[in-house]
């Protein structure tokens, strides 16, 4: 198992120098509140774990030329996003460079067991590949609500089987190394805050599309999870109390009129209705839809289409809107699978919250597709862990 920081400055350098890459001494003297001679102890105390090594001189700031300190090149760890239609799981190093990704369809309703055991085989593929001996951690994204702490998801709504199932501790087992677990959606938050749009932003809202909606908050640059890790359910925000069954049990939830599942349930409504002959002649073709089938045929600008998209970003812009008047956040990401709707979903979101929302809250608010597509929930959870593996034990 990979050594840990023996304190919190120790894990404040490791951190440091995941996100900003290789540094000298003086340079992440600079960085940290620790005087010269302490510097050094903790960074010679690093050298020794084997966890940092020296990596050449630094160029001369006068004096002494400074050793350039990096994290170790063998450090590997394990990304997992596991949505309701598919599993990605990827490789990174210790700066979190995606080295190696595979992504393979796999419905989560088919249960712990058969859902790991793909996980599993993939994550070898990718060890036998060449790409690492041994993994030093694995960050593990469930589409469903988790508590945290424990690692083990909770009455997930979309997941039969899943409830109180012990993820991260069977995963350890067989992976034999430490694994953390989180909400996928706040795996994309940390991946977009890592490597993505997010950059530079404290306080934003991660907004995740995809068979189901959630929502990621980051405050202060920490993913804010509540309580019981629920923070961010807002698929099961009601708005229209008589509208539709959701599968939570209640009625007119936002996820129930706009999600990858009801897109593509009302786009073949339509279709079956003869109110759109491109939806209805992809149906006939394939057998069934799917939000990226609206998606093309919005492209190609069919009017069903396009207003079915416009719609639901009404009502989805109508949730968040609520929410950036309630968080102030200084951004607004908005990812997953049925971002592929682009910017008539955008145009729709962005309407509707700068029309319901205070102007000072939406002065100056980006809202803003996420930049790393679905790669963002691996690297999210690559994020994940190596805060886990980069703090004290």
């Amino acid at each position: 198992m990979t050594a840990r920081p023996e304190n919190t400055h120790q894990g404040r350098l490791l951190r440091l120098l995941r996100d900003n890459g290789s540094n000298s001494r003086a340079q992440l003297g600079d960085l940290v509140d620790l005087s010269r001679s302490k510097l050094a102890v903790e960074v010679d105390r690093l050298l020794e774990t084997g966890l940092v090594f020296a990596d050449g001189l630094a160029p001369s700031r006068g004096g002494r030329r400074s050793h350039n300190i990096r994290l170790a090149p063998m450090l590997r760890f394990l990304g997992v996003d596991i949505g309701a239609t598919s599993i990605d799981v990827a490789v990174t190093n210790a700066e979190l460079e995606v080295l190696g990704r595979l992504n393979q369809p796999m419905d989560v309703r088919e249960g712990p067991v058969a859902v790991f055991e793909q996980v599993l085989a993939m994550a070898a593929k990718l060890r036998l590949s060449g790409l690492a001996e041994g993994f030093d951690g694995a960050g593990i994204g469930v589409p469903g609500p988790v508590r945290f702490p424990e690692g083990v998801p909770v009455a997930p709504p979309i997941m039969p089987g899943w409830d109180g199932f012990p993820v991260r501790e069977a995963l350890s087992q067989e992976l034999g190394c430490p694994v953390m677990v989180d909400n996928d959606v706040n795996l994309m938050a940390m991946g977009e805050m890592h490597a993505g749009v997010a950059r530079s932003v404290g306080d934003f809202l991660c907004v995740k599309i995809g068979t189901g909606i959630g929502c990621g908050i980051v405050a202060g640059g920490e993913v804010h999870r509540g309580v019981t890790g629920s923070a961010g359910d807002i698929g099961h925000i009601q708005v229209d109390p008589d509208g539709r069954a959701c599968v939570c049990g209640n009625r007119g939830c936002l996820e129930a009129h706009f999600s990858g599942a009801a897109l593509a349930g009302d786009a073949e409504q339509a279709a079956r209705e003869g109110r759109s002959a491109q939806l209805a002649a992809r149906l006939e073709t394939a057998g069934r839809l799917t939000a990226e089938d609206v998606s093309a045929a919005a492209a190609a600008g069919d009017p069903v289409a396009l207003e079915l998209i416009r719609e639901g970003g009404k009502r989805l812009g109508q949730v968040i809107a609520g929410l950036v008047s309630f968080f102030n956040p200084g951004l607004v990401v908005i990812g997953g699978g049925v971002t592929g709707l682009g910017h008539t979903l955008l145009a729709s979101v962005r309407t509707q919250v700068y029309r319901q929302s205070l102007p000072l809250a939406t002065g100056n608010l980006p809202i803003v597709l996420g930049e790393l597509g679905p790669a963002a929930g691996a690297i999210g959870a690559a994020r994940l862990i190596s805060d886990h593996v980069f703090s004290p034990a």
